[in-house]
């Protein structure tokens, strides 16, 4: 989520890793729409911020922080760029209803 291109990212990724080597990825991904989406987005943009801001004295990496995890792609969109960076047997497996998502790939 922390780079401004995830595809050559994962392309660089896919080079470096050893023959059989497997790459994961956990991290803060999309709810399915529904009232649980719902809730968690007013959380997203209004509690969290408001209590960086409270704790840090600072709202914006707390904004930041919850507009990157919206702009990263969605699971199966982040599979297919894994399958495009050249790797294979690529999973993912959704935590809390998709909150969360741990993706795996390997190189071949």
């Amino acid at each position: 989520r922390n780079v401004t291109r995830t595809a050559p990212a994962l392309s660089e990724i896919q080079r470096v890793l050893r023959k059989g080597g497997r790459f994961l990825c956990m991290e803060f991904s999309h709810l399915p729409e529904g009232p649980v989406k719902d809730a968690y987005d007013a959380y997203s943009f209004n509690v969290i911020p408001a209590m960086g801001k409270a704790l840090a004295g600072d709202a914006q990496p707390y904004e930041y922080l919850v507009e990157s995890i919206r702009k990263f792609p969605k699971q199966a969109e982040l599979e297919d760029m894994m399958r495009e960076a050249g790797m294979r047997h690529v999973t993912h497996t959704n935590i809390l209803g998709g909150l969360v998502a741990i993706h795996s790939g390997f190189k071949a």
